[in-house]
C-alpha cells in the first residue's frame, strides 16, 4: 500500500493529476467534485492524500453535492470524516454557499417576473431546501419586476405566520404596485392548507383596499411549485 507523508498537499502530486494545474489547464469543467473539493481541503492527513478525504466527504453525502449543501459545520464535523476539522468544514460550508446565492444572483439578473416559473428559480435556492417554514415577500413594479424581496417570518416545521401590516408596510415603502407571497414546504407536500388559503384571501382583500395586486401565492419545495394564480385561486 502506497503511504504519504503527514499534511500531504496537492503539490506532491504528478503535475497531470493536480487540481489546481488541471483546472488551469483544461478548466474548471474537467475536475470531478472530489477534486474541486480537494482544492479547498489543501492537505489531507497521513497515509490518505486529499482526494480520499474529499471522496470520503461525497460518500457520506450519498455523493450528493445538494444534501452536502445543506449541512451547517457541525453537521459536517458528525459525520466523523478523519482529516475534517472546524476549518475545513467551515471551508466547505462557506464555498457551497456562495455557490448558492450565485444561483440566487443569476436569478435576480432576470428579475422579472412572466410567469410562476420564475418566482420559483429565484425562491428555491432561498426557501426551497429549508427544513423550517419561512415567510417571503417580492415586492414588484409596474413593470412587474423585483424592487425588493423580504423575509416575513421563520417558523417551525409545519406553520409560519404572515402579519398584513408588515407586508402592506413594506409595499408602500418600496412604491411596490404588487406583490407575490412565497413559502415553504419542508414536507414536500405542496398543497396548500385551509390556512394558507384563508390567509391569502386576506391578503388579496387587504391589497385592494391598498390598490396593491397580489400577484400570486407560491409554495415552494426543493424541486416543484405551487401558484395559486395558475391553479384559479387568486382573483384581483
Amino acid at each position: 500500500m502506497n503511504t504519504y507523508p503527514e499534511n500531504f498537499t496537492v503539490k506532491h502530486w504528478a503535475e497531470e493529476d493536480q487540481p489546481r494545474e488541471k483546472l488551469l489547464l483544461k478548466g474548471k469543467q474537467a475536475l470531478s467534485d472530489a477534486e474541486l473539493i480537494a482544492i479547498l481541503l489543501r492537505s489531507g492527513v497521513r497515509n490518505e492524500p486529499v482526494t480520499e478525504v474529499s471522496k470520503k466527504i461525497l460518500n457520506a453525502v450519498g455523493n450528493n453535492l445538494n444534501k452536502l449543501g445543506k449541512l451547517s459545520v457541525q453537521e459536517l464535523l458528525e459525520k466523523k470524516i478523519k482529516g475534517i476539522g472546524e476549518t475545513k468544514a467551515i471551508t466547505i460550508v462557506a464555498a457551497l454557499e456562495l455557490g448558492r446565492r450565485r444561483q440566487k444572483s443569476e436569478a435576480l439578473e432576470l428579475n422579472k417576473v412572466t410567469a410562476s416559473r420564475d418566482v420559483f428559480n429565484f425562491m428555491q435556492p432561498t426557501i426551497g431546501e429549508l427544513n423550517h417554514e419561512e415567510f417571503h415577500v417580492l415586492f414588484m413594479n409596474r413593470a412587474n419586476k423585483v424592487i425588493q424581496s423580504e423575509r416575513i417570518s421563520s417558523g417551525g416545521i409545519t406553520g409560519t405566520v404572515a402579519d398584513a401590516r408588515i407586508i402592506f408596510n413594506y409595499a408602500v415603502r418600496y412604491n411596490a404596485v404588487s406583490i407575490i407571497l412565497c413559502h415553504n414546504h419542508p414536507s414536500g407536500n405542496l398543497k396548500p392548507s385551509e390556512k394558507d388559503l384563508d390567509m391569502t384571501n386576506k391578503m388579496v382583500a387587504a391589497g385592494k383596499m391598498l390598490d396593491i395586486k397580489v400577484l400570486d401565492h407560491i409554495i415552494v419545495s426543493e424541486k416543484a411549485y405551487y401558484s395559486f394564480a395558475d391553479e384559479g385561486l387568486i382573483s384581483f
